[in-house]
């Protein structure tokens, strides 16, 4: 749901730049100029990587979050989770299929394709927000000053 909510508000900011592509469609924006390239948008929670339902090659825009109470207090650990999202982190890049685990594992909800550590550490880093981020200390890419 919180992936349908970031892929409506891109295309409703982007200045005539993208559609909404129906929900659960491949790919979520849909480009009206040449110049722009069809966008698939991936949330995940805190440390969570991306995951799709079964891998595909293109470009992508990935959102992580965290779940914060309701004056957007961030507390680690899925006992302190709040009920409102706020994104800690937005990257973007383009992913080959080869980028993905498949898993298809018996009795789960069916095929998940996650996104490789190595591939998604290769996205660009577009957005930060060291006051949500879910791990509990700064690491290469995510370097930040208490200042």
């Amino acid at each position: 749901m919180i992936g349908n909510i970031v892929a409506e508000g891109i295309a409703a900011s982007s200045d005539g730049l993208y559609d909404r592509n129906t929900p659960h469609a491949y790919p979520d924006l849909l480009p009206k100029k040449s110049t722009s390239v069809p966008l698939e948008v991936k949330i995940s929670l805190e440390t969570n990587k991306p995951k799709g339902h079964l891998p595909k090659s293109g470009a992508y825009l990935t959102f992580r979050y965290v779940l914060c109470d309701k004056d957007g207090f961030f507390r680690r650990g899925k006992t302190n989770r709040g009920d409102t999202a706020y994104i800690w982190e937005a990257k973007v890049g383009v992913l080959t299929t080869d980028d993905f685990d498949l898993s298809n594992t018996e009795g789960d909800s069916g095929k998940t394709a996650v996104v490789k550590t190595e591939a998604f550490n290769r996205m660009s880093l577009v957005y930060f927000n060291p006051m949500y981020m879910a791990y509990a200390r700064g690491r290469p890419g995510y370097e930040f000053s208490a200042e």
